[in-house]
């Protein structure tokens, strides 16, 4: 079991070296088409895997065409004013209920109410999540931060958060968080707040040092904390839906990782908050 783990964890380091670099290049240099192309892949991807999930254990029988159409229509956000793009996203969750519970009319019987609730779920946790990606790449705030700094606070608030929890969890936990993942602890928990909080001001020191944008250091260890929270709901949240299907893995697309969504369900819990917070910098 232990030589499992170690062998795990070797797979996971070998892939982030890989990864990080192609990740980096795409948030500092892509232009906007780019970037939002990026992130529409990264949804079909993740709502592949979350539709495969209930469909391949027979759990329920989603209407995969409408979340597709909305994981593509993210590649087409930066033609949108960004006032208008608020109305559009309010406006989605009437007409995709509209929409699918049309389909279960004239299903004749082969959709049911919970296909109905799961292709909903997927619509509002993967592309309305994930559009705030491309929404936050494209921030510019008047101290001189813009997107392609304040999308690293993100990833630091999700995936240092989970490296600190992982680590500290896995030696010094004793308590358990709760049922839904067996393995995370309190002490994990508590060490991913801790670390995102760290990770930020040091992140902070760093772009005041730079580009002397004039980060608060107490405002940004707050909004690390908030996000850090949030983030380990959204593994939380997509760790109860793996166990409601019984499966360890969304995929095996990433070696080390499992699927696209497993690397990815904090940062969409975190990518709407975060938009919100990064306004008050």
């Amino acid at each position: 079991m232990e030589k499992e783990k170690r062998a795990k964890t070797i797979k996971r380091t070998i892939t982030g070296v890989i990864a990080f670099p192609i990740l980096a290049v795409i948030l500092i240099f892509s232009n906007t088409i780019i970037m939002d192309i990026f992130t529409a892949i990264i949804a079909c991807i993740s709502m592949y895997e979350y539709f495969h999930c209930f469909k391949s254990t027979k759990k329920a029988n989603p209407s995969q065409y409408l979340g597709y159409i909305f994981c593509i229509l993210i590649a087409f956000t930066h033609f949108v004013d960004e006032r208008l793009l608020a109305y559009i996203m309010v406006l989605i969750i009437p007409f995709s209920l509209v929409a699918l519970f049309t389909e279960l009319v004239l299903s004749k019987g082969e959709k049911n109410i919970k296909d109905i609730a799961v292709t909903m779920l997927g619509i509002y946790y993967i592309p309305l999540m994930i559009i705030y990606l491309s929404l936050i790449r494209n921030m510019d705030l008047e101290n001189g931060l813009n997107g392609k700094i304040l999308v690293w606070f993100v990833l630091i608030a999700s995936w240092g958060s989970d490296v600190f929890a992982y680590f500290i969890g896995r030696h010094f936990g004793k308590h358990k968080l709760t049922k839904i993942s067996p393995n995370k602890t309190v002490e994990g928990a508590v060490a991913g707040v801790v670390g995102a909080i760290l990770l930020g001001i040091l992140f902070a020191i760093l772009c005041n040092t730079i580009w002397g944008v004039g980060i608060n250091y107490l405002l940004i260890g707050c909004i690390m904390a908030v996000l850090s929270i949030v983030g380990q709901i959204g593994d939380l949240a997509a760790s109860s839906i793996k166990r409601y299907c019984d499966i360890k893995d969304f995929s095996e697309l990433i070696p080390g990782h499992g699927g696209m969504l497993d690397r990815i369900d904090s940062i969409i819990f975190v990518l709407p908050f975060a938009y919100i917070l990064f306004s008050i910098l």
